[in-house]
């Protein structure tokens, strides 16, 4: 211990003292039996003043009297006293909590552990960081990488960056004065809130369909160009107009067709059929229901002849005479 700690932890005491003049002598010293070993301990843990990390001395001793359970002066303390004996309160029951859940984990303080946890706090607080420029400059949701305009590459220097940044102040955060060190507790805050939501935002997410984006390649619909309708005799109907339960329209396909497109207006709100020359379907006769795909090699439908009569067949082209061979010379 230097001699520079020693005179703070001496003027740190005498201050305690004189805010517990009031007591007995014997209650007095009680309290102040163990508090230099106690300094002594708290200085050697980091470096900072005992004022930033304890508090006022003033503070220090109402948190005393209060462990120990010793009025206050009748007089009482002003407002900015009560509040410091509350902080320093506080403070009080959550050194008491230290010390009980520190022989659970295996540590004699459970601060001890969580010293070995620091470098991983570091880590992880760089990395909601980069998250959060990436959300508040995107507008996009939380998620497991860091992006950048859609550059995952800028993303990951973003959250190198950042996290290098985050052990740096880490390794320094025992210098930072009050207020610096106040602003620095705020933002942690705020940033861990930030990370709570944001993965309760993802488990959610995955819960909810798994990251799964549904493909264009699963809708059957998603190769029709066209609708044709025919009623019950088989004929196309034009001019049809779909609409679901709830009276929305149904769309489907685009009309690419040049006797769609000549229609002007919204090709979308045409009715189908948008291009009736291109039915799949055409029929033999009038009153026929049987459907014949049209396709190249199909040949155009024999008109039907009247029932009980047989088809006329066509005269048969007179055979050309057969010719005679010439006689032959006798000599």
């Amino acid at each position: 211990m230097t001699v520079t700690e020693q005179s703070e932890i001496a003027r740190y005491v005498e201050r305690v003292r004189a805010a517990l003049d009031d007591l007995p002598p014997s209650v007095r010293d009680e309290l102040l039996e163990e508090l230099p070993e106690h300094l002594a301990e708290v200085a050697a843990e980091a470096d900072g003043s005992l004022t930033d990390r304890l508090g006022p001395p003033e503070a220090y001793a109402a948190e005393l009297r209060s462990a120990a359970g010793v009025a206050t002066p009748a007089s009482g303390p002003d407002l900015d006293a009560r509040i410091a004996a509350a902080a320093a309160k506080a403070r009080g029951r959550l050194r008491a909590a230290d010390t009980r859940i520190g022989p659970v984990i295996g540590y004699a303080k459970a601060s001890d552990f969580l010293r070995l946890l620091r470098p991983a706090w570091w880590v992880l607080r760089g990395y909601l960081v980069a998250m959060f420029v990436t959300v508040l400059t995107t507008g996009e949701r939380f998620g497991l990488l860091p992006r950048l305009e859609g550059s995952t590459a800028a993303g990951m220097l973003l959250l190198a960056g950042f996290v290098v940044g985050s052990i740096w102040l880490g390794r320094r955060s025992s210098r930072l004065t009050r207020w610096p060190r106040f602003f620095a507790n705020v933002g942690t805050g705020l940033i861990v809130l930030f990370g709570v939501v944001g993965f309760v935002d993802v488990d959610q997410r995955g819960m909810s369909d798994g990251y799964y984006e549904q493909s264009y390649n699963d809708n059957p619909y998603s190769n029709v160009q066209d609708v044709y309708v025919y009623d019950s005799e088989g004929r196309l109907v034009e001019g049809v107009r779909l609409f679901d339960q709830n009276g929305q329209p149904i769309r489907l396909g685009y009309p690419s067709c040049p006797e769609a497109q000549e229609a002007g207006g919204d090709p979308l709100k045409l009715p189908y059929p948008y291009c009736p020359s291109s039915a799949p379907f055409r029929f033999p006769a009038a009153g026929s229901t049987t459907a014949v795909p049209v396709s190249p090699a199909t040949p155009a439908p024999v008109p039907a002849t009247p029932s009980g009569s047989p088809a006329p067949s066509a005269p048969s082209a007179p055979s050309a005479p057969s010719a005679t061979p010439a006689p032959s010379p006798t000599g």
